[in-house]
């Protein structure tokens, strides 16, 4: 039998704490002229002090799960993608599976940063093809407020990182024609001599003795750090590189593609990538500037407002591409 993978729900939830640039202002010695020239963000959305990232990706899931028209006890995958977990272990996937009620179905959690989507979109498609599963749950979702340095030390990274999730129901078709709605392809990238690019130091086992300390917090390791000027130059250089590879392999062009979902990092990378490519700006749909960058949850929350904007609609064919910390490069091609 030959399967393919379709899209049929898509949800997102946003934390309703909005953190405007002039609240950052009090912060970080900075100002909101200085940040939305520099990235396009307004304004990002973070957590209060007793919310989870599972709680997060719970209320997208119930979205998306509500959106497929299935019941959740349909669900027979969970593949999550975030870097700031609940905890270090378990996976969130166990507590997000947890929270839902859906016991002893396959619980998978990636690691790929701002590429985890299209990674987890590329699983998912891949287990789809075998016939094993029949509806994955595809979740990206991040809380980056618990973890930024909110002094002016800080101001690089912390302006840039927003709080999310987003979520997306992969079913199992069988496939009858190319015109139908599915995951057409995928293409994921990595390069690990730039992990200490963008990266968390500590805490960890690549310390001499303990995986925390004292010094550590100290010495503020627990924080991430970024080198913004190579980050930038590699996301344009990679993300045009992968999607325009992607569309070859396809026969597909730039005038085949309705709309474009990239990685939300900073509006100049996006510009920048259109720019190289030559793709139209109103066939980009972008959320930076309300929402900052939420890392794996950014393109499912690009999706979910595409939607409810009407930017998106069955039957469009979407192209997409995202680049993180890693480097982790990825791009995806899918009939909606």
């Amino acid at each position: 039998m030959n399967y393919v993978g379709e899209i049929v729900g898509v949800g997102s939830f946003i934390p309703p704490k909005a953190v405007t640039n002039f609240d950052l202002e009090k912060l970080l010695n900075t100002s909101d002229e200085w940040i939305q020239q520099r990235t396009g963000i307004v304004k990002r959305h973070w957590v209060e002090k007793n919310v989870s990232t599972s709680d997060l990706a719970y209320e997208a899931s119930l979205e998306a799960i509500k959106n497929a028209g299935i019941d959740k006890s349909e669900i027979d995958m969970i593949i999550f993608a975030t870097l700031s977990p609940d905890h270090d272990f378990p996976g969130t996937g166990c507590f997000l599976q947890d929270k839902l009620e859906i016991p002893g179905i396959t619980v998978l959690d990636i690691r790929q940063q701002c590429s985890g989507f299209i990674y987890g979109l590329s699983i998912a498609d891949k287990f789809i093809r075998t016939g094993d599963h029949k509806n994955i749950l595809l979740v990206g979702a991040e809380i980056h407020s618990k973890g930024l340095d909110k002094t002016p030390e800080g101001r690089d990274v912390s302006v840039l990182f927003g709080d999310g999730a987003g979520a997306v129901v992969i079913s199992r078709r069988e496939k009858t024609s190319d015109d139908q709605s599915q995951i057409i392809s995928t293409a994921l990238h990595a390069d690990g001599s730039y992990a200490k690019e963008l990266w968390l130091p500590g805490p960890g086992n690549a310390f001499e003795d303990d995986r925390c300390t004292l010094a550590m917090i100290e010495e503020g390791l627990h924080y991430p750090k970024m080198n913004g000027r190579n980050v930038f130059i590699h996301a344009v250089k990679r993300m045009a590189e992968t999607l325009t590879t992607t569309l070859k392999k396809n026969n597909v062009t730039i005038d085949d593609v309705d709309l474009f979902l990239f990685h939300q990092a900073n509006i100049r990378i996006n510009e920048k990538v259109a720019e190289v490519m030559g793709i139209p700006a109103e066939k980009i749909f972008n959320t930076i500037h309300d929402y900052g960058n939420t890392t794996a949850a950014t393109i499912p929350i690009g999706m979910s407002d595409a939607l409810k904007a009407g930017k998106l609609k069955k039957g469009m064919t979407v192209g997409m591409a995202a680049f993180g910390s890693g480097f982790t490069w990825a791009s995806g091609l899918l009939k909606y």
